[in-house]
């Protein structure tokens, strides 16, 4: 509790992260399935107008709430100027209380930044930085059509240091087309000895309506460098927590590593099912156990909160039964390398998980796929079941 605010009018203020998006880029990669495109820079500015427009709009519903966590993400948000973003945060620390020592990150691409840029974002209240390497391999960024190469990243990297972020994340894939492990583990090493905070590794997916399924999609032959194999894949994942740990990293979720006390606190909260509201284009929110998505039409969003439209925008209303809070709690909650709590469980759901799992739990921890640790209070997934997690998390869904 020591990071929520006690109110005496209100009692104790309910912890709440808060997502920006900025649906922007400069050029769209080749993999990415995001909502973002590029655009010019009055429809950028129109953007921030109407972002600001819904903060404006919808903060006061979050009164009895206290902000730990703000992250904004995109598309590149550091496509936005320091005065863009300095006014968003502004408008933030008006209408929402934001913990004294709260996370505010900000997504970034190399060769968008520079030393001024970044000295702006930091004034501005950006505390966290998160950069978009993805390879140290220029032929690998050149065939994902990334907008860097590596000694822009570098130098993009060594500004950040100097503007005075002492709390860095970069984003690193594998799997890559015609990457092999030696050239995974190169990329680790380099990234590592710059000793970022926080390290995120992703495997590449192939999603549906990107160029690179096109090329890749329903394994369809063509000239381009062949993606690694399954098992190729699978080696690169293994290594990649053994290097990390050798530099001091450790694996706190099945795609995250951080050096102590560096975790990304924003992240955690989505996977311990921490209240969430999201402002921008094509947003998600999760508050009292309601999910909603902002609409993802930039033409509507622009006029819902420019226009003062008398709607919301908000799509895909759902309420959360009891069996599915159980259910997300579960799947979220065994990312991360603790697992979850049976004492927590029995808190939120007033019941024993026993009593809701008790047949699949006895299964998965004879396939050693889970185990109870402290003495039975917790459970987590075992290094099978992290190799096997598309499988272990699928047994927690609860038949209607």
């Amino acid at each position: 509790m020591s990071k929520e605010i006690l109110n005496p009018a209100a009692g104790v203020k309910r912890p709440l992260g808060i997502y920006l998006h900025i649906p922007f880029c400069r050029q769209k990669c080749l993999y990415c399935d995001f909502l973002s495109a590029p655009a010019r820079e009055t429809v950028i500015e129109r953007y921030v107008d109407a972002l600001c427009a819904q903060i404006d709009r919808e903060a006061a519903g979050y009164r009895d709430f206290c902000v730990r966590t703000v992250f904004i993400g995109g598309g590149t948000p550091s496509l936005l100027s320091t005065e863009q973003i300095r006014r968003i945060m502004e408008l933030l620390c008006t209408h929402f209380k934001l913990e004294k020592d709260a996370e505010i990150t900000m997504e970034s691409n190399p060769g968008t930044l520079d030393y001024d840029r970044l000295c702006g974002y930091r004034r501005a209240g950006i505390n966290r930085l998160s950069m978009g390497l993805q390879s140290a391999q220029d032929k690998e960024l050149k065939a994902l059509g990334r907008i860097h190469d590596y000694n822009t990243f570098l130098k993009n990297y060594e500004a950040a240091r100097a503007a005075g972020f002492d709390n860095i994340n970069v984003d690193l894939m594998s799997a890559l087309p015609g990457q092999t492990l030696e050239g995974w583990l190169d990329t680790l090493r380099k990234v590592a000895e710059l000793t970022p905070e926080h390290i995120s590794a992703y495997s590449l997916i192939i999603e549906e309506g990107t160029p690179f399924y096109e090329r890749y999609g329903e394994e369809k032959p063509g000239p381009w460098p062949p993606l690694p194999t399954e098992e190729e894949d699978r080696l690169m994942y293994e290594r990649t927590e053994q290097l990390l740990k050798e530099y001091g990293y450790h694996r706190y979720e099945i795609s995250n590593y951080a050096k102590p006390g560096r975790e990304c606190l924003h992240n955690v909260g989505y996977w311990e099912r921490t209240d969430y509201v999201g402002f921008g284009l094509g947003s998600a929110s999760l508050v009292n156990d309601v999910r909603w998505k902002m609409t993802d039409n930039l033409s509507e969003f622009l006029r819902i909160f420019l226009e003062e439209d008398e709607t919301d925008g908000k799509e895909e209303i759902w309420h959360l039964n009891g069996a599915e809070q159980m259910e997300e709690f579960m799947f979220l909650g065994l990312r991360l390398t603790q697992g979850i709590s049976l004492r927590n469980f029995r808190e939120q759901f007033k019941t024993g998980i026993t009593d809701v799992y008790g047949t699949v739990l006895r299964r998965l921890e004879e396939e050693g796929l889970i185990l109870f640790y402290e003495d039975g209070k917790r459970m987590k997934l075992t290094p099978k079941g992290v190799d096997l997690s598309n499988y272990v998390l699928a047994q927690f869904l609860l038949e209607e």
